[in-house]
């Protein structure tokens, strides 16, 4: 009896290409993303009077918040242009973007230049995810599009820990060790010539495009046009609420986004500063255990990222959701007010990590399965960044009350209770496991 092959040698080289290609840009979309995070506090001090300093966690939630808010709408924009230029184009031109605003914010000279250029950092970050998301979805295979999602999602963890890595030998460089990461983070900008090289356009997205210029020509002379061709001549974000059931998906997957979007920023975005209060308490370089953590949260996210994509082929996409819902809730207060020996800490991340931000992998497994290729990246572009609007209130927040309580743990716990709000509406998505995408 023949044994079975491998899931992997199902797949060919294009399909490998696209997967690298959005992975690429996810990685570098998490480098430049975790640079700020373990960095917005020695840049504060670089950038405010000594008189300010017991106020930075309010302005580092300010920034991480007006970048949050610069990503939504990237993200927005980002995912339109997908469905209307194409998936490999919009890719190139968001890594370019995002890596040339990274350089500029290196050359931030105030703390209002540097909360700016964070803005304009996010709108560029934002249009990557949906355009490699729908990539990957329109390639790979129906029985393993949740194994190609969960490794295009761990790019994001490779780049955090990349960057957490990268803070561990640069972290004691001075005050002004801060622009060294924002300056390397130029660097990717170069994977956009590979992208154009090795890249092709899916071809259901091709497919989609003939047809839509088809029925705008025949617009455009008169015709009469009815059934899906009417879809095909409608601006694409309005195509995605024209309809009941469209807009009933896009509202629970805006409820699910929110609760994993505002959890990560709201609570897990505080780990490396958190630990850092923790070793400085008993006499530890802050900045060097602000690396550790790092590197352990982002070890356990990529296990996690994977894992869920692998599990929902396995088990089906709606169980292993909502358990990474309710894990997350679970191991927020086990972090951050259980936990107090540094090296189980550093455990801890990890796993907590494998369930907050490692959750994200739904995102970009389920989200394609359910709407049709000609929204497809506009849909899970908005689905994925709209609740942005309102998750970038989270870090706001949660900076608010640290500097309220005094302290993490609370703060962290308070603003973990959004995980219910997933829990409660991911039973409301349809089951998607191993079917084909709706054309």
């Amino acid at each position: 009896m023949e044994a079975a092959r491998p899931w992997f040698r199902a797949l060919d080289q294009r399909q490998w290409y696209a997967l690298f290609g959005a992975n690429i840009g996810w990685l570098f979309d998490g480098y430049e993303t975790y640079a700020l995070i373990i960095t917005v506090t020695s840049a504060f001090r670089d950038l405010l009077p000594p008189d300010r300093f017991p106020s930075i966690p309010f302005y580092a939630g300010l920034t991480l918040a007006v970048t949050l808010l610069g990503w939504g709408i990237g993200g927005i924009i980002g995912g339109i242009a997908a469905d209307y230029i194409g998936r490999k184009r919009t890719l190139m031109y968001a890594i370019v973007a995002y890596s040339v605003m990274t350089g500029f914010t290196a050359l931030a000279w105030s703390w209002t230049s540097f909360v700016a250029l964070r803005f304009i950092v996010g709108v560029a970050l934002g249009s990557e995810w949906g355009t490699g998301t729908s990539m990957v979805a329109e390639m790979w295979p129906d029985e393993h599009r949740g194994k190609g999602a969960g490794l295009m999602q761990c790019g994001l963890g490779i780049g955090f820990f990349i960057a957490s890595a990268v803070w561990f030998f640069v972290g004691d460089w001075g005050p002004s060790a801060w622009r060294v990461m924002f300056l390397i983070g130029v660097l990717p900008g170069f994977a956009a010539i590979w992208v154009r090289r090795r890249v092709d356009e899916p071809t259901k997205w091709a497919e989609a495009d003939r047809r839509r210029r088809q029925a705008l020509a025949a617009q455009e002379r008169g015709e009469h046009i009815t059934g899906s061709a009417r879809h095909l001549t409608r601006f694409t974000l309005t195509d995605l609420l024209a309809t009941p059931a469209t807009r009933r998906l896009t509202v629970v997957a805006f409820l699910m986004s929110t609760a994993t979007t505002l959890g990560w920023w709201g609570i897990s975005t505080w780990v490396p500063p958190y630990v850092a209060s923790v070793a400085a308490r008993q006499g530890l370089p802050a900045a060097r255990w602000a690396s550790f953590a790092g590197m352990a949260y982002n070890a356990g996210a990529i296990c996690g990222y994977v894992l869920l994509g692998f599990l929902a082929d396995a088990w089906g996409r709606k169980p292993v959701v909502i358990a990474w819902f309710g894990l997350a809730l679970l191991f927020t207060p086990v972090l951050f007010l259980w936990t107090h020996d540094l090296s189980l800490l550093l455990v801890v991340c990890a796993v907590n990590a494998m369930f907050s931000l490692g959750q994200y992998t739904w995102c970009s497994t389920w989200l394609p399965e359910v709407f049709p290729t000609r929204i497809r990246a506009t849909a899970v572009s908005f689905c994925f960044n709209a609740p942005r609007f309102v998750a970038f209130l989270g870090p706001l927040l949660a900076g608010t009350l640290i500097t309220y309580f005094g302290d993490y743990g609370r703060a962290a716990v308070l603003v973990s209770l959004i995980y219910l709000l997933g829990m409660a509406a991911a039973p409301f998505f349809p089951e998607t496991r191993g079917r084909a995408l709706p054309e």
